[in-house]
């Protein structure tokens, strides 16, 4: 396929004018394909800032960078105006500790994080280990960036971390030791029978708001984002100058912002709030607050004039 030169200027001028750039499809904060998602993940380990461009939006680019990279998929990344590769290269590149030279970025020595890991748990994790049969095997904990923890077994690489915990060797990635240090494994009894249990005391947690910090911090006219998550009707009723009504299109707007956005909740008297947060935590979100009391302590303490119900 022949690439038109209007096309190949417009990308010409996008790869010369971008550090590192990354052609994919959806945008660093809600990529649309599960390629373009794993590449955002490994990227972000290493650089807080790159350029993204969402092929989805520009159907020129979208099939011209195919002919201008001579590479037939996408996402496609470049660093300093030359092409490194999709999907594949970047995580083999990952996984053998090549990426920091090719984007420049100096590696950070690890920490040698600290496991707890129960005398139960660490029996189950030995039979599993002899269960797999496979030499060349190795236990692998790792946890993401939106503090999601996974254990797995898969081959060694240049990235891991040898880490032993009550006689058990883990290989953590080298970009989760921090995350990682003193999370505690357990062997639980679980509905559907046993299972580790691990508690990060690392991960953020959902925070507590007074309706008096939060009259404070409406007074300040710092920013955040502020969302009522009870039902139209109740915020018909009574509702709190500038919040929000939770709804879907609020859901996937809040979903698509940064990760450490503030964002405070509040319902009728808090445990709305509290689900709503929990389902935030769950994407990643770390600056989350739930009002204690809702609504209701609002008008007991604070604004008589707002009806109670």
């Amino acid at each position: 396929m022949s690439l038109d030169e209007s096309t190949r200027g417009k990308i010409d001028d996008l790869v010369q004018s971008n550090s590192v750039l990354l052609f994919m499809k959806g945008d660093r904060q809600a990529p649309q394909c599960g390629f373009s998602a794993r590449v955002i993940s490994i990227l972000d380990n290493y650089l807080a800032d790159y350029t993204t461009i969402d092929v989805l939006s520009d159907g020129d680019i979208r099939e011209g960078i195919k002919t201008y990279s001579s590479w037939p998929t996408i996402p496609q990344l470049y660093v300093g105006g030359e092409f490194i590769g999709g999907c594949d290269i970047i995580t083999e590149m990952a996984d053998a500790g090549e990426l920091f030279e090719a984007l420049g970025v100096e590696r950070p020595a690890p920490i040698i994080p600290s496991l707890n890991v129960s005398d139960e748990a660490a029996e189950a994790l030995r039979q599993a280990s002899a269960q797999s049969g496979a030499p060349d095997q190795y236990l692998h904990l790792s946890v993401s960036r939106d503090w999601q923890t996974s254990l797995s077994v898969a081959p060694r690489n240049a990235m891991d971390v040898e880490v032993e915990a009550n006689g058990i060797t883990f290989m953590v990635d080298h970009f989760s030791t921090e995350r990682a240090d003193g999370i505690a494994i357990e062997l639980v009894e679980t509905p559907d029978g046993r299972g580790f249990k691990v508690n990060n005391p690392n991960a953020p947690n959902l925070g507590e708001m007074s309706v008096q910090e939060l009259k404070s911090l409406l007074d300040s006219g710092e920013e955040f984002e502020f969302i009522d998550v009870r039902a139209p009707s109740e915020f018909e009723t009574a509702r709190i100058p500038g919040a929000v009504l939770f709804d879907e299109a609020e859901y996937q707007r809040l979903s698509e912002l940064p990760k450490q956005t503030r964002i405070v909740f509040i319902c009728h008297h808090g445990p709305r709030g509290v689900n709503a947060g929990q389902q935030f935590l769950g994407q990643g979100f770390t600056n989350l607050h739930n009002v204690t009391g809702g609504i209701d302590a609002w008008s007991v303490d604070i604004d008589p004039d707002i009806p109670r119900y």
